[in-house]
């Protein structure tokens, strides 16, 4: 058995999610489990450099996860050769023209979504990173949560029959930071710094739906922006110029229709912060981030309105739960180890920047929808 080691630059890494998700959950546990198997029986060893804009939080996540290598200057960690991946996590604003300098680095490319602000950006992308011929993908994580991955085995083994329907809440109340911080960063909430819930999760919600239920062809979107003040993470008010919540209707293949809510002003009274309802001929199901839940058919109860009576059902008690049957590993750990293999070993790895742009087209579609208070098509995107 062979070690083979392969460099990545990491960019953005000292935010949350590329603290969280992506240094800590998946490289280094990658690092600690001994690297990555190959189809050959030999390891892959990821060695990462961080790369970002303050130098004091490159130092200290260096020192606590004893990462030796770190670096203020991009432009130097793309010219050194032992690099082969270019990984980006900064704020949306900040990726396309970091992407552009690494493509022409001749650099394989991992990206967070939105890949750009617009689909216009995100289509330049795919088109030069294909022109170039690296391998590029984008992280479509909640492909692989728990809960996510047993309503995939339920449509694969045929448990709905004809899918009618799918109901999605996602969210949960975002402190607006005067009496208690705030759980996301204030630029999320600024149009002007690529904030906004249609653009950080309606690409979430195009490759969620789009793999599990069909290709999504029309859409009409509500947005709105519930809470017009909020506070920095300096305790400095400022006026909220980007949407905190959508309401959103898509139309499928097949007349499968999806009512997608997204809302980062509401309290949860629901069983996780994203749930997921499919209703069919033969059953339904309701998914979070690790569960599921089931109902057949023949298990489905038979109420009748009237509301002179007590109710006599509990509903939730005629629902049962999906066995796990399985290890499930972190969401975004499994998806880095598919690209590492994609990267060394040519095996496959359907979520391109052409799939990432497909997410930056359905937010650019729900904006203009909601501007133009319409329903509009999703035509196909092509290279």
């Amino acid at each position: 058995m062979a070690e083979h080691t392969i460099g990545i630059i990491m960019n953005g890494v000292t935010g949350r999610m590329g603290t969280n998700q992506h240094l800590i959950r998946s490289i280094m546990a990658i690092r600690n489990q001994g690297g990555v198997k190959l189809a050959n029986g030999d390891v892959l060893m990821p060695d990462p450099i961080m790369v970002g804009r303050q130098e004091h939080k490159l130092q200290a996540l260096a020192k606590t996860h004893g990462i030796t290598r770190w670096s203020t200057n991009l432009d130097e960690c793309l010219a050194d050769e032992r690099d082969q991946i270019y990984f980006d996590s900064q704020m949306t604003s900040f990726r396309v023209d970091s992407i552009r300098k690494a493509i022409a680095a001749g650099k394989h490319i991992y990206c967070e979504k939105p890949t750009a602000a617009t689909l216009e950006e995100s289509l330049e992308l795919a088109r030069l990173a294909k022109d170039a011929g690296v391998k590029n993908g984008v992280v479509q994580d909640k492909l692989f949560l728990p809960g996510l991955l047993k309503l995939k085995r339920l449509i694969d083994a045929g448990f709905f029959g004809h899918i009618l329907s799918v109901r999605m809440e996602f969210g949960y109340w975002v402190f607006e930071g005067d009496w208690q911080p705030g759980q996301r960063p204030s630029w999320n909430y600024r149009k002007e710094d690529g904030g906004g819930i249609i653009v950080d999760m309606f690409a979430h919600w195009r490759y969620v739906v789009d793999h599990l239920f069909g290709k999504i062809r029309s859409v009409s979107c509500l947005g709105a922006t519930h809470i017009p003040q909020r506070w920095d993470e300096n305790g400095k008010s400022y006026a909220s110029t980007a949407d905190d919540a959508a309401y959103a209707t898509f139309e499928l293949d097949g007349g499968i229709v999806v009512q997608a809510n997204s809302s980062w002003a509401v309290r949860v009274n629901r069983e996780d912060l994203l749930t997921i309802q499919v209703d069919g001929t033969e059953g339904s199901a309701v998914a979070g981030l690790r569960d599921c839940k089931v109902q057949h058919r023949v298990n489905t109860c038979k109420p009748v309105w009237n509301p002179d009576i007590p109710n006599p059902f509990n509903f939730r008690e005629l629902w049962s739960e999906v066995p796990d049957n399985q290890h499930f590993d972190n969401a975004f750990k499994i998806q880095w180890e598919m690209f590492l293999k994609h990267v060394h070993e040519d095996q496959p790895f359907p979520w391109d920047l052409l799939e990432g742009a497909k997410g930056t087209q359905l937010s650019e579609l729900a904006l203009l929808s909601w501007q133009k208070r319409c329903w509009l098509d999703v035509p196909e995107l092509k290279l």
